[in-house]
Order: C-alpha cells, then sequence, then structure tokens
C-alpha cells in the first residue's frame, strides 16, 4: 500500500527573501506604497516602515526625506496606536521607479541576511503589544526629525527605525532595546547640533 505525502508547513520566509521575490516579480515600471504593504502581508506595518528607513539610510537626492518621512510618520502613529496597517490615498498612491527599488534591495540584502542571522526571539517584553505601542511613539519622534532640513540629519534616525523595526520583525527584543538607545542619543545629537549651530549664528551676527 503506497504511503500517503505527509504535509509539512513551509518555515515562513524571511524578509530579506520576500523582499527579494518582491523585486524580482514584479512586472509594472513603478511600485506603490500601497502596493509594498498588500505585498508584504501581515509584515505590512514595520516591514514597509523598514523599507522607507533603507531608503533613507542610502544616498538620495535633496529632499527625499521630505517625501518618504511622510508615510513614515503615518506608520509610525498606527504602530502606536495599535492600529491595522491603512494609508490615506496621497500617501498610499506614492511609488517609486521599480528600477530603484530592485537597486535598494539587491545593495540592502547582503547586510540584511547577515543580520537575520544575529536575530532571534528574545526579551520578549520588549516586543509585547503594549510595547510595539511606545516603539511606535519612539519612532514616530525619529520620523519627525528625519524630516527636518538637517544636513545628513536623515540617516541616523533612518538608522534607529530600521534597527527597532528589524528587531520587531523577528521578536528580538535586544535589538529593539539597543536601537531605542540609538535613537535616543540620536536625538541629544542633533538637538545639541543645533543649538551649537544656533549659538555660532548669533555669535556672527552680534
Amino acid at each position: 500500500m503506497r504511503r500517503p505525502d505527509i504535509l509539512i508547513d513551509e518555515p515562513r520566509p524571511t524578509l530579506s527573501r520576500a523582499l527579494t521575490r518582491l523585486a524580482e516579480d514584479w512586472t509594472e515600471p513603478r511600485i506603490s506604497v500601497a502596493q509594498m504593504l498588500t505585498a508584504l502581508g501581515d509584515r505590512g506595518l514595520i516591514g514597509l516602515l523598514l523599507i522607507l528607513a533603507l531608503f533613507n539610510v542610502i544616498p538620495n537626492p535633496p529632499g527625499t526625506s521630505a517625501v518618504l518621512g511622510l508615510p513614515m510618520l503615518y506608520l509610525s502613529w498606527q504602530m502606536m496606536h495599535g492600529q491595522m496597517p491603512w494609508l490615506p490615498q496621497f500617501l498610499a498612491g506614492r511609488s517609486f521607479d521599480i528600477a530603484h527599488f530592485r537597486a535598494l534591495v539587491t545593495r540592502a540584502m547582503p547586510y540584511l541576511n547577515r543580520v537575520e542571522r544575529l536575530l532571534r526571539p528574545r526579551l520578549s517584553p520588549f516586543s509585547s503589544p503594549a510595547a510595539m505601542k511606545v516603539l511606535g511613539s519612539v519612532c514616530l519622534v525619529l520620523s519627525a526629525v528625519l524630516i527636518l532640513p538637517i544636513p545628513l540629519g536623515n540617516l541616523l534616525p533612518a538608522a534607529a527605525i530600521a534597527i527597532i523595526a528589524l528587531g520587531a520583525l523577528e521578536r528580538d527584543g535586544a535589538w529593539i532595546l539597543g536601537g531605542v538607545v540609538f535613537g535616543i542619543a540620536t536625538i541629544i545629537f542633533l538637538a545639541s547640533t543645533i543649538v551649537i549651530l544656533i549659538a555660532a549664528l548669533l555669535r556672527l551676527l552680534g
């Protein structure tokens, strides 16, 4: 008698694999924020926040952070309130050239693959639903800082959000905590820089 096949559930694909498939399979010339949100499924909110943060970490034309910062603000606000990912049309309709998206994915994959090998579920209180709301408020402040017209002021807040998002995706409390500490340090550093620049300007003006 033939033995019936045993069905084995496939492991949940990593974010790097999901992004690679999305970049490879997308056939349209542009991909919108809403389309990325849908394609990422249950990773939608935090996964999209990570993608937008990564766009700000790499060099981009001036003004990009202001454009990408608005969806990040809104996603952080939803995360803070524990809501399902949803964007109004004027944000959901923002789109990116697919070649630019593929270039970002290709550039990010070696680093993301290495990071994913370090991530694992731990320090579970930092990834609880209540903690996610607190993390949403942290990301909201960092997104607001990211939008400000500060030279290179988008890189550090975006990196902090990316670290938090990576930890949240894999329920890794150690990475979440590290991202929050880095984010607080970033805010203090940028605030100090602004104060110093204003003080120097005031001295020049007498």
